[in-house]
């Protein structure tokens, strides 16, 4: 019988470890759990599967305060006050970042303890038949562990790059010391391993459970997702032929990045997310959307509920999701004051200018409609079709007369993310009130510093005052993002093809602006030239900016395409949050000084580890 004990099992890989090991050798009474004990029950098995599952990010509250993807990029903006209570992304978004900044989430200790937990199921778990626990039991299991171990990988090197890496390796609890002061791998091999890893495991599971009590567990699909992902990454500028990292080498002197250009990467990405596409697709999958009483797409609808319903209720979108996501902290700090919500957490002005105007055009560009100053002197209502979206007081309304010029005569997904001044609140059937001192803005902390709140994945029903929130799951990978992936791939991999418009374009009509056309301009139509690359590939990011905003990608999409040292190092902007009436409320202000530097491209190893472990090197400018 193995004697080793629950207290000792969980020992990292030695990417946090002690010198000293002897809390882990104490000697256990005889009442502690073995690993025979936990292996020996179908119950116990299964809790400890669900240890495995619990580093999954939470794409609705992890990405803001935890993990704080969404903090660090450009379309969220949390009060900077609330650095204050614990929101310690909010200082390293603002430049105060060293290699002694800790991190909640701690992926470099975390991570490794999750993938040694996956690695001792898959040794040990076992057939009990006389529990009802069967061989095909056992072989999905150990799918679903070693879909986690990729998955978890591809979090790592996401991170921080170059890691550690010894994938299959349970620490003994005699260990040497010696054994586990081990430098990084190169980027690129641990990419190659986790690619060949996910598309072996999508062999052995299922596409979907038919036992609804399994959502979220790991499918086929989410293999291929998150393969999909992970190699749109590795063929991007950041870590395809980055010169930068020519110096970047390990204690023997291995090139820890390629720094050799490879445009078969963005081969290799579109094909997978082909793959993924067609997979996903065969299995039922497919962009949600709502029909009018025209019968025609309802963009409001599809783009709102999109966020609402899981697969039972037909949103078979979903590609990957986390069941039990935080949607109570996020209704709550993006719900303004005023109607019992902390009312702080809103996003930027540089992503309300991101959206396009009502006929598919950028505000920038001529032609657009678009007005900046002044106010509508009537009602606005959705022009380009019906919709039954009524959330301000009739079906179709999208502003009241008086709103800001800059807010009218913009496309559905714009006033389905941002909550602006002057916007009706349905809820309380009332305006939202931002100016400095009245009823959404008391001047602290709980009021929106740049003049905008975020809407998009709130919940339209939310009462904060009586503590009620509809619960729902958090979307991990979705098929609109897929679109855009194989869309963008495509276009560097095969400029020209076909495909490229036909994804873009789906993402667009689902979102009921003008899809891009070969041919002429037209009320339904833009021209574009499919062969112009430059301009291709400035339009996918754009819409990528829109469609996937606050969902948790943008900040990846700036560092992958290495524009984040310029986007992120400046001035961030919105309206003039001491701004008490209309004259002084409504002026482009500065509100927060962002600092990104080049060494901010990667999270740095902690120094206690550097120092613990003299094989490692820091990541790149730290």
């Amino acid at each position: 019988m193995k004697k080793l004990y629950i207290k000792s099992i969980f020992l990292f890989l030695g990417l946090t470890l002690s010198y000293s090991c002897s809390d882990y050798l104490d000697k256990e009474n005889d009442t502690e759990l073995t690993l025979d004990n936990v292996f020996s029950s179908k119950t116990k098995t299964e809790q400890w599967l669900a240890g495995c599952y619990s580093m999954i990010p939470d794409p609705l509250w992890g990405y803001q305060r935890d993990l704080g993807w969404e903090v660090l990029g450009d379309d969220m903006t949390p009060s900077e006050r609330w650095r204050n209570y614990g929101w310690e992304m909010i200082p390293i978004a603002l430049g105060s970042w060293s290699t002694n900044t800790n991190w909640g989430p701690g992926y470099w200790a975390s991570l490794p303890q999750k993938i040694r937990e996956c690695n001792i199921l898959m040794e040990n778990v076992r057939a009990m038949p006389e529990q009802k626990f069967t061989e095909e039991d056992v072989k999905l299991i150990i799918g679903e562990a070693r879909f986690l171990r990729a998955y978890y990988y591809s979090l790592l090197i996401n991170t921080y790059g170059p890691v550690p890496f010894k994938p299959e390796e349970i620490t003994p609890v005699n260990y040497n010391l010696s054994d586990l002061l081990v430098g990084q791998t190169p980027y690129d091999e641990i990419v190659s391993w986790v690619d060949k890893e996910l598309d072996d495991v999508s062999k052995i599971l299922p596409t979907s459970y038919a036992d609804g009590r399994k959502y979220g567990r790991a499918t086929s699909i989410m293999c291929k997702a998150v393969r999909a992902r992970m190699l749109l990454f590795a063929a991007s500028p950041l870590v395809n032929g980055n010169s930068e990292y020519s110096s970047h080498v390990d204690k023997e002197g291995k090139h820890l990045f390629s720094t050799t250009y490879d445009a078969n990467k963005w081969k290799v990405a579109a094909d997978a997310s082909k793959d993924l596409i067609q997979t996903a697709e065969a299995a039922g999958h497919k962009l949600y959307i709502e029909l009018n009483a025209n019968g025609g797409i309802d963009p409001f609808m599809s783009c709102q509920n999109l966020f609402f319903k899981d697969a039972s209720k037909g949103n078979t979108e979903v590609l990957f999701a986390r069941p039990d996501s935080n949607y109570r902290e996020y209704d709550q700090h993006s719900a303004p004051r005023g109607s019992g919500g902390f009312g702080g957490y809103g996003v930027t002005q540089s992503l309300v200018d991101a959206f396009f105007t009502a006929n598919g055009l950028p505000i920038s560009e001529s032609g657009s409609g678009y007005v900046e100053n002044g106010f509508s002197s009537e009602d606005g209502y959705w022009s380009n079709g019906a919709t039954k979206w009524k959330e301000v007081k009739n079906e179709g309304q999208v502003t009241l007369a008086g709103t800001y010029n800059m807010y009218c005569n913009r496309e559905p997904r714009f006033y389905l993310a941002v909550n602006f001044n002057g916007q009706w609140y349905s809820k309380d059937s009332r305006k939202l009130e931002f100016f400095n001192g009245k009823k959404d803005n008391n001047n602290t902390h709980d009021a929106p510093q740049n003049g905008y709140l975020s809407r998009k994945k709130t919940d339209p029903s939310r009462d904060p005052i009586n503590n009620y929130f509809t619960p729902r799951s958090g979307i991990v990978y979705r098929l609109g993002e897929v679109y855009l992936n194989y869309a963008e791939a495509l276009n560097e991999s095969n400029p020209g093809d076909a495909d490229i418009l036909v994804y873009l374009n789906k993402i667009r009509e689902r979102a009921g602006v003008r899809t891009y056309t070969t041919g002429s301009t037209s009320p339904t139509s833009i021209h574009i030239d499919l062969g112009d690359q430059a301009n291709v590939r400035k339009l996918i990011h754009m819409e990528r900016r829109v469609e996937l905003c606050t969902e948790g990608i943008r900040y990846d999409d700036l560092r992958r395409w290495k524009e984040a040292e310029n986007v992120l190092n400046t001035d961030f902007y919105g309206m003039n949050f001491y701004g008490q009436n209309a004259t002084d409320f409504y002026k482009r202000t500065a509100y927060q000084k962002r600092v990104y530097r080049k060494s901010f491209y990667w999270f740095p190893i902690h120094l206690s580890e550097i120092v613990k472990n003299p094989n490692l090197v820091q990541a790149p400018f730290w």
